[in-house]
Formats: structure tokens, sequence, C-alpha cells
């Protein structure tokens, strides 16, 4: 899936090629490089506001989960999503406890959907 949100600097749209994971009955999308990551601060700074394209446009709204909820959803994302195994340094089926101690690197955001389209950032701040 590909994931579009405005840039905070530019205001156009981005694109960002992510892989997602099914847990509890939702959907997440977690940064297997950090928070350093672009599409990261990017939907930050645009108030969880994006789009996801798989088949056709989605407008919704990402939800940052607390650290201490991470485990259980960075856990299942390792197991569903093969790209990310290179990045994040626990076994996909190690413990909990190994997922816990390195939760707060790896931002981790639940999908639902948005009753608006994205804005974009000058929208945003005015």
């Amino acid at each position: 899936m590909t994931l579009e949100v405005v840039g905070r600097r530019t205001g156009r749209v981005t694109r960002f090629p992510l892989g997602m994971a099914d847990w509890m009955g939702d959907w997440y999308l977690v940064s297997m490089l950090g928070n350093d990551c672009n599409w990261v601060r990017n939907v930050r700074a645009a108030g969880g506001l994006a789009t996801i394209r798989h088949r056709h446009a989605r407008a919704c709204r990402l939800i940052e989960i607390p650290v201490a909820e991470r485990a259980p959803i960075l856990r299942r994302y390792l197991q569903k999503v093969p790209g990310a195994r290179p990045h994040l340094p626990v076994d996909p089926h190690a413990p909990l406890a190994e997922f816990e101690a390195i939760a707060a690197r790896y931002p981790a955001f639940r999908v639902e959907d948005a009753v608006t389209p994205p804005r974009t950032v000058k929208e945003i701040a005015t």
C-alpha cells in the first residue's frame, strides 16, 4: 500500500510505500526506521490526516499509539511485514518483553477513517 501525506515543509503530497498489519480488528502502520522517518514527521505535522492507496484512495486519520501499548502491535507487524525484519532488532516470535524494550524507538499508528480529506500544512496552521 502507499501512504500519501502532506509534506511538512513543502505543503505538497508525498508518497511512501509501507506495509500494514492487522491486530485486534484494526490496521496499523509502524515506522521500521524509527521516529526520525520523514513519513512519521509529516503525519505528526498533518495532525494524523493522510490518504492510503490500496486499489483505491481512502482518507484516513493515523492515531499514534502510546509507547506502553505498542509491544503487541510491533510483534504483529514484524510477523506480517517481512521487509521490517532487518530493521527491528527483535525476533518476530520473541516474548512481548523484548518488544517493550524497543517500543519507544518505533512509532505505531492505528488507521482510522477520516471524515474530511487531508489538508495542506497551510490550512492546518490557520
